[in-house]
């Protein structure tokens, strides 16, 4: 069965033409990545962000502190609960800034946190919302967590950066000291009776490519602070696993939803395109031969012939579409029976094998039984196989497919893909599809489905 989310391999599976592969406009550089990194956009994007996240902590961790101390301090009397909501509501909008500074600088990508729920208006409403919100507490304690961070990183990350060019361009500016100072240079070391300078060429050299290695340390150094800072922000400013959850959940009930609307839409469509417009079509021919079979019973024999051809291809087109809907092989004896009958219909050899002791849940087992009809079909039509092996089996609680074929490969997910549709369909139901397709074969497509008894 051909289902609205899989096209076959070819621009339907993010095929490119006659197997090549599609090249983006990748840009290749001709220096590695550590002699690049100084002078990327990115590194001077991140040392901005700690730069700032100094005093932007300063000011937050001062406002959480003050204004929780007052909330708290003054909850003895009815001004505290205000003051303590008005305090945590702060800390909120300074959690939009840092994830619009994080998205800026940064590039991560924080969805807003699940916004107040107020069952009905008012400010006393609004009070406690924010007090019974774990998003303000949680800004809160960003706003605490994260100031002692962002000094160590501050200082951390100026003296690096500073040390390293310093050194790197001595070679360019050692000359103030004997000029302006008064010493032949940089003084390493020195008391009563013994002083060490670099102020010879040797150690001036040495000077600089010991900057030289600082100055390409330095942006790994300040991009592995700002990992902390990553993940401070999603974790602590980002929406909480329950309502990343609730989200996730809403998400795949709409797919489920459009995806059930499709296979109606398809079915009418092949029931009216199909086997109602040649019954039709019968009837009328029925009628004509009704109407001849006095007149002329050869022509009318002829026609009764051509209608029971008729039948025999409507019946075909209805079973088609019933196995289509549910196989009653897969209702009846299960995975393994409907699988080998759906490798039957190949037109490459395919090698069967499934290995489970129980059945899933009738709904896991239909999706499963649809996602490895759908990759049979599109190897029949556009992988060019001589070959393909479909296994199944379970590890703990998932359920496990596997279709592979020795065709021209070059599949992937990219959006508007039919295989992006097909994981799209797992996905709303915990699932999850991986393929691996290099340009020339083997194409290997694993699907992952949760396992569910009934």
């Amino acid at each position: 069965m051909a289902t609205e989310y899989g096209q076959g391999y070819g621009h339907g599976l993010g095929y490119p033409e006659h197997g090549l592969p599609e090249h983006g406009g990748e840009r290749r550089h001709r220096l590695p990545a550590g002699l690049r990194a100084p002078f990327e956009a990115r590194s001077w994007r991140e040392f901005g962000y700690v730069l700032l996240s100094l005093p932007i902590s300063i000011m937050l961790f001062v406002y959480a502190i003050t204004m929780v101390s007052l909330g708290a301090g003054l909850l003895v009397t009815f001004l505290g609960i205000p003051v303590l909501a008005a305090g945590l509501a702060g800390c909120r909008a300074f959690g939009a800034l840092e994830r619009a500074r994080a998205r800026a600088l940064l590039h991560l990508e924080v969805a807003d946190p699940e916004p107040l729920r107020m069952r009905r208006r008012g400010f006393m409403a609004w009070i406690g919302a924010v007090l019974k919100s774990g998003t303000s507490w949680r800004s809160v304690l960003y706003a605490v967590l994260h100031f002692p961070w962002a000094v160590f990183s501050f200082v951390v990350a100026v003296n690096v950066w500073a040390y390293g060019w310093a050194m790197l361009t001595y070679p360019l500016w050692f000359w103030v000291f004997p000029m302006w100072v008064g010493q032949d240079g940089i003084q390493v070391y020195g008391d009563e009776t013994h002083q060490f300078y670099l102020d010879n060429p040797f150690e001036i050299t040495v000077t600089a490519l010991v900057g030289l290695l600082f100055t390409l340390a330095t942006p790994w150094i300040v991009r592995a602070l700002t990992q902390v800072d990553r993940l401070l922000v999603h974790g602590l400013l980002g929406p909480s696993r329950l309502a990343t959850r609730v989200v996730e959940l809403e998400s795949d009930r709409g797919v489920v939803v459009d995806t059930a609307a499709a296979d109606l839409r398809r079915i009418e469509r092949d029931l009216h395109d199909g086997a109602q417009a040649r019954l039709v079509a019968l009837a009328m021919d029925l009628g004509l031969a009704k109407e001849k079979l006095t007149e002329d019973p050869q022509a009318a024999a002829r026609m009764v012939d051509e209608a029971h051809g008729e039948v025999k291809t409507a019946l075909q087109e209805l079973r088609d579409l019933a196995r289509g809907i549910h196989p009653a092989v897969l209702t009846d004896r299960g995975l393994d029976a409907a699988l080998s009958a759906v490798a039957s219909r190949c037109t490459v050899p395919v090698e069967v094998q499934v290995d489970l002791e129980e059945r899933p849940v009738p709904a896991i087992e239909g999706i499963a039984y649809f996602t490895v009809s759908e990759l049979l079909q599109n190897i029949s039509k556009h992988a060019r196989a001589t070959w393909a092996a479909v296994d199944v089996w379970r590890v703990e609680n998932r359920l496990m497919l596997q279709v592979v074929d020795n065709g021209i490969g070059g599949a992937d997910t990219s959006g508007g893909s039919g295989l992006s549709g097909l994981a799209e369909r797992l996905d709303a139901v915990d699932g999850i599809l991986v393929v691996d397709s290099p340009v020339g074969g083997p194409t290997r497509v694993t699907a992952e489905l949760p396992w569910r008894t009934v």
